[in-house]
């Protein structure tokens, strides 16, 4: 299976089929990053993001790679969404703040209290920290390719990222309560995570 990086030239090269791989590879991740923070505009937002990435494909720089440059459309589409719905859609507001915020896709799937919970507490994050722990935690990037995707230096998304989990450990705490339900999130965190991700992927191949 070729590379990201062979896929976007044999694509820049006309090459179509490269293309429509690269968009299947990277569509579920991409479904999933709107899917956590909104009810409603997913598919809208995953279809104009993939469309600025056909229009902006020679634009991306061969170091940052190609799920960076995409993450980075889907974050600013995200941005515009929130700013066009009335709110100003800054990094620093959370998810619930915003106006345009509903139940999300994701919450709306979930089955089990604990990714109830995960989600929740997730929305509670300021925009960027909250985009800054699910693309380090669950979509598996680098810390080098989450801090170009924010526009942030790498000594400062790592800061962030400490502040992050910090701050998802006090919302988890806030909304559980210390009891079993807090304890069995925690504990089983990365499972939890990882059934999230797996109903998401389900949904994006409907």
């Amino acid at each position: 299976m070729h590379d990201d990086a062979a896929l976007l030239s044999a694509w820049r090269e006309g090459d179509a089929t490269a293309g429509k791989t690269l968009v299947a590879r990277h569509f579920p991740a991409i479904y999933r990053f709107f899917a956590n923070k909104l009810g409603g505009d997913v598919d809208d937002l995953v279809q104009q993001t993939f469309l600025a990435c056909v229009e902006g494909r020679d634009r991306v720089r061969d170091d940052a790679g190609f799920r960076a440059y995409l993450f980075g459309v889907a974050r600013n589409r995200l941005m515009r969404h929130f700013r066009d719905r009335g709110g100003r859609g800054e990094p620093e507001r959370t998810v619930d703040a915003l106006p345009a915020a509903t139940v999300s896709v994701a919450e709306q799937m979930a089955k089990r209290r604990e990714q109830k919970l995960l989600l929740q507490a997730l929305r509670r994050l300021p925009l960027d920290l909250q985009i800054a722990v699910e693309l380090a935690y669950w979509e598996n990037l680098s810390d080098r390719e989450v801090a170009a995707i924010l526009e942030l230096p790498l000594g400062t998304f790592k800061s962030r990222l400490r502040k992050a989990r910090m701050l998802l450990a006090e919302a988890m705490a806030e909304l559980a309560g210390q009891g079993a339900l807090l304890e069995s999130t925690t504990l089983g965190l990365d499972r939890w995570v990882a059934s999230i991700r797996a109903e998401l992927e389900q949904a994006s191949l409907r």
